[in-house]
């Protein structure tokens, strides 16, 4: 893969068995976006922090993100933030004006829902707490993503059985190469 690749993981951190620490673990040069507060993120401390590991990015990084970290990056492109990033992967986005989703986080909503500067993949599940599939559909389309729906897979992350994803990290690869 040409480009940097910048994992991005959602509310809470990614643990040991999540697919973004499984694929750090197999690609070494692959860096994980680090914030002060995993537990009751504000968003614009987060957008900050995304900015600041873009900035320090050699050439314009991919974003690998999962979860809260999806409209982490959506907040970000709508900062009008100058640094350039290659493309975004977005995983599991959850819907931050949604019913179920915890109340730790502040400043996420309202969503964005302007097209990204920026290549751009969602891939969503039919059965996901945090986000219905009208919804992911929804960002898909405002984001000008390409979007690619995986049956029902829950939060597509360790706890529902999604640790290594060989097949998520094949789409973040062939994407990777298509940029």
């Amino acid at each position: 893969m040409e480009c940097e690749v910048l994992s991005l993981p959602g509310l809470w951190n990614s643990g040991p068995q999540h697919w973004q620490t499984l694929w750090e673990a197999r690609h070494p040069a692959w860096r994980r976006v680090a914030h002060r507060d995993w537990n009751t993120p504000a968003c614009a401390e987060w957008v900050a922090e995304l900015d600041a590991a873009i900035g320090q990015c050699q050439r314009p990084p991919l974003l690998a993100a999962h979860s809260l970290s999806c409209a982490t990056v959506a907040h970000w492109a709508a900062s009008g933030s100058r640094p350039k990033i290659a493309g975004a992967f977005l995983v599991a986005p959850s819907d931050t004006e949604g019913p179920n989703y915890p109340p730790e986080p502040t400043g996420f909503a309202p969503m964005p829902l302007q097209a990204l500067p920026f290549p751009s993949i969602v891939v969503a599940s039919a059965d996901d707490i945090y986000v219905s599939m009208a919804r992911a559909r929804q960002f898909a389309r405002a984001w000008g993503s390409q979007l690619v729906e995986i049956g029902p897979a829950g939060h597509i992350n360790g706890a529902s059985g999604y640790g290594p994803w060989p097949e998520g990290e094949r789409l973040l690869l062939e994407f990777g190469r298509s940029l």
